[in-house]
């Protein structure tokens, strides 16, 4: 028995992280899928595992550093070697080294053939809905070969390494049992072409450039996402994955969202704010008109109902919210100026309820 440590390679005052973390490294190293022209990569990575497995569990690791390869043997303190200890590969993360292994278990680990791309859409777009095309790279069935593998007018016979079944029976040092795996020779279909096909080298998948239409619901809203299942890559045996689109939703030069209504900024003069009017303005829905009421303060926000995004759940839409800025006249020449200071010099405080509070508050601090 080699002392695992060693086998490992790490120091005794290892921490827990540290063992798993080594024996991950060394067993992607050194795992026989990797190896196939080593003879002795199967035996070192049973080496590997019978360490992690005393190191792994605190009562055989303090076993060992108590015992030594005597806690061990056959009645010693520490059991029979490797036996009683489960190794939690999903921890380790061994996507791809593991992947066909695991999933003879029903342990959802590696690549399943999922494909995620982004779909440009406007601000209308995104509100209203839109049928749109994408088009995409995945891994599906040859064309040529329809999937078989065989070149067109040829056979496919039976696979001699697994007999048909298209799974061949396999003991690893990872488990005490013997586990079917997807069989190598075949690609899991249980049968082999006679003549394999010269554009998928009968493999019976290419890569090809998909072009997919797709229905974006209204309402939708930036970074959210569709799955469709069955057009992401068709790995190996299994059904293809799931495609995933991302909507990435483009500015808008007038509109930002809140939910399901919609917020824009309306500059209006000082005359307008002051004596009311009505404005032209911007909607999803093409140019609206909007009242002004006399007396508008800057900062106001005015409501137009059901002008904003279609809801998804209640139905109806959202409303929209218009920010009022009142915009300060800049460059003025001197009648302007003079005007101006008639109309501040009439006006006073008494039509100015917000200053004349502002005022007030102000002298109540100081005094």
């Amino acid at each position: 028995m080699k002392d695992p440590y060693q086998v490992l390679g790490v120091e005794r005052s290892a921490t827990a992280d540290d063992i798993k973390a080594a024996f991950r490294k060394q067993a992607m190293k050194h795992h026989p899928d990797r190896n196939a022209d080593d003879p002795h990569a199967a035996q070192r990575f049973k080496e590997l595992n019978a360490a992690y497995q005393i190191l792994s569990d605190p009562q055989k690791r303090a076993a060992f550093d108590r015992f030594g390869p005597a806690g061990f043997r056959p009645g010693g303190p520490g059991g029979p070697f490797g036996g009683g200890v489960s190794v939690d590969f999903a921890d380790l993360n061994l996507d791809g080294l593991f992947g066909e292994l695991l999933d003879a278990l029903g342990i959802k680990v590696g690549d399943r053939g999922d494909i995620q791309t982004d779909l440009s859409l406007t601000f209308e777009e995104a509100a209203f809905g839109a049928k749109k095309t994408i088009t995409y790279d995945r891994i599906a069935h040859c064309d040529t070969c329809g999937g078989g593998g065989a070149k067109p007018g040829t056979r496919t016979r039976t696979c001699g390494t697994c007999n048909g079944r298209g799974k061949t029976r396999q003991a690893q040092g990872v488990f005490p049992i013997p586990i079917d795996r997807p069989c190598q020779a075949c690609g899991a279909r249980g049968r082999v072409p006679e003549s394999p096909c010269s554009d998928c080298t009968g493999t019976g998948l290419r890569r090809k450039k998909e072009e997919l239409e797709i229905d974006v619901p209204p309402g939708v809203d930036n970074g959210s996402s569709k799955r469709i299942d069955g057009m992401g890559h068709r790995v190996r045996n299994r059904k293809a994955g799931t495609l995933q689109v991302t909507f990435r939703v483009k500015s808008h030069p007038f509109f930002r969202r809140a939910g399901d209504d919609i917020v824009c900024t309306l500059p209006i003069t000082f005359a307008q704010a002051a004596l009311g009017d009505e404005v032209e303005i911007p909607t999803l829905d093409g140019k609206g008109r909007m009242r002004i009421p006399a007396g508008t303060q800057p900062g106001t926000s005015l409501r137009i109902r059901g002008k904003g995004i279609p809801k998804k759940i209640m139905g109806g839409r959202g409303d929209q919210l218009v920010d009022v800025q009142v915009e300060v006249p800049t460059q003025l020449t001197d009648p302007q100026k003079e005007l101006i200071q008639r109309l501040a010099d009439e006006l006073g405080e008494s039509v100015q309820p917000q200053r004349r509070t502002f005022v007030d508050k102000l002298k109540d601090l100081f005094n």
